[in-house]
């Protein structure tokens, strides 16, 4: 693919999934990729707590001071809930969620932009999932979470970051997977306590979920996400800002 050679990309949720396959696709493009991850990882991909700012900060000064740039971030890192409404959320549950999937990528542009304006600007994608623009996949905390970083409407992050930065040639997307009965096969679901999935709610939200099978498709490649990734933090889509991209078989037109 074009556009990609030699461009300083960060990955997180490197480890596995979406993230991974994103890592692979780049560095066969001739990226030079920082990949992290606070999962288990192979060892060519790096160990960092996404909810500390410290480390983030220090993580991105080290990479510019290794490679002299940023071109590009990709946040694909996050967590599931539980399925739970205001009614039986744990305060711990929601701290939990919205930490990993909204503040932490929040706290990764703030430490990478400084430095892609220096150099001009750069590309920011953020990968959510239906529960970005919908209130009937899943729990509060998750919805909140994703909700935040982007929406249909004007408020969220991703809007305000593509208003905000344009005229640095800055390009912020989003990428909206699928999240459904048939889902994408990725380590996610590893990221709760599938005892403690209240069923109750899940009642609710099948019918919404189940508007998004595909008969015989089966799990989603990941790898089919890092090739919209991948064409996304390249010079090919630079006149894309500010969008959702979906990526789920068709869900999003329902």
């Amino acid at each position: 693919m074009d556009g990609v050679k030699g461009k300083v990309v960060f990955v997180t949720g490197a480890s596995s999934g979406i993230g991974l396959a994103t890592v692979q696709t780049l560095n066969r493009y001739g990226a030079k990729i920082l990949a992290c991850d606070i999962a288990e990882a192979p060892e060519s991909v790096l160990s960092l707590q996404e909810c500390k700012f410290v480390p983030q900060k220090k993580v991105v000064e080290d990479a510019v001071a290794a490679f002299g740039r940023i071109d590009g971030l990709i946040n694909v890192a996050g967590v599931m809930d539980t399925n739970n409404s205001v009614d039986t959320l744990t305060d711990a549950l929601w701290d939990r969620v919205i930490a990993i999937n909204l503040t932490a990528p929040v706290k990764l542009m703030r430490a990478v932009v400084p430095h892609m304006i220096k150099t001009g600007g750069g590309s920011i994608v953020n990968v959510a999932s239906k529960a970005a623009t919908c209130g009937a996949i899943a729990g509060v905390a998750y919805t909140a979470s994703k909700h935040g970083i982007v929406s249909r409407r004007s408020h969220s992050v991703q809007r305000h970051m593509s208003w905000r930065y344009d005229r640095f040639s800055f390009k912020a997307v989003y990428m909206k997977k699928s999240l459904n009965s048939l889902g994408v096969n990725t380590s996610i679901l590893s990221s709760i306590d599938q005892t403690k999935v209240d069923m109750g709610a899940m009642k609710f939200m099948q019918p919404v979920h189940d508007l998004g099978v595909v008969n015989g498709i089966g799990l989603a490649d990941p790898q089919k996400h890092a090739n919209v990734l991948a064409f996304l933090i390249s010079d090919l889509s630079s006149e894309i800002s500010g969008s959702i991209i979906p990526v789920d078989h068709g869900w999003s037109t329902l």
